[in-house]
């Protein structure tokens, strides 16, 4: 009804200088000479048109440009929110990543230095083993040496003995063997005391 009523008023407003225009249409139109009836009803129209824009047109137009300027103002500020979250999110990952980076060198370094460490004592253990197994060769060799000569010497004596009993047989007669079985039974029990 309201919209009616309006438009109605709007219908009229504009109709009214035609029909003043329609009213002095007798005389001849000049350009240049003023006509104040067609000027007053002009401005009465502009006037009431703009009563009219500025209450019922004006304020919705202005208010939905003031809430697009709100909701550009919002989006923009949303926005700058957003980059910043992002440039901070950035910066912790960028962080994160340093952080990661550092940490790995510091395991490289780690197990470098545990890798020398380690291989250091595997070369001194390798050394100390190899020293062990050349003493232990060499004991081994020692006493094999020994033994040999042990057993050389000892069959070397059982030959001189036997080569001796064969040579003593047949120089020697009873008598002096009595004797020498007799001296060697005087040496055993001063051998037997002394040790």
């Amino acid at each position: 009804m309201r919209s009616f009523a309006i438009s109605l008023a709007a219908s009229l407003v504009t109709a009214a200088p035609l029909l003043a225009q329609e009213a002095e249409a007798h005389e001849p139109v000049n350009l240049l000479s003023p006509n104040t009836g067609l000027m007053f009803w002009t401005l009465l129209i502009f006037i009431v048109l703009l009563v009219i824009l500025s209450r019922f047109a004006f304020k919705p137009l202005t208010a939905a440009v003031e809430a697009r300027e709100r909701k550009l103002e919002e989006a923009i500020k949303a926005a700058q929110n957003d980059r910043d979250a992002a440039a901070k999110y950035l910066d912790e990952q960028r962080q994160a990543v340093e952080t990661a980076r550092a940490d790995a060198q510091r395991m490289l370094a780690d197990a470098r230095s545990t890798g020398e460490k380690l291989r250091a004592e595997m070369l001194e253990q390798t050394k100390h083993q190899q020293h062990e197994l050349l003493e232990r060769a060499r004991a081994e060799i020692d006493n094999e040496r020994k033994r040999a000569i042990a057993d050389l010497r000892r069959e070397a004596v059982e030959l001189a003995l036997a080569g001796a009993s064969k040579v003593i047989e047949r120089n020697l007669d009873d008598q002096t063997n009595r004797k020498l079985v007799e001296s060697f039974l005087a040496t055993v029990p001063s051998a037997r005391g002394q040790g």
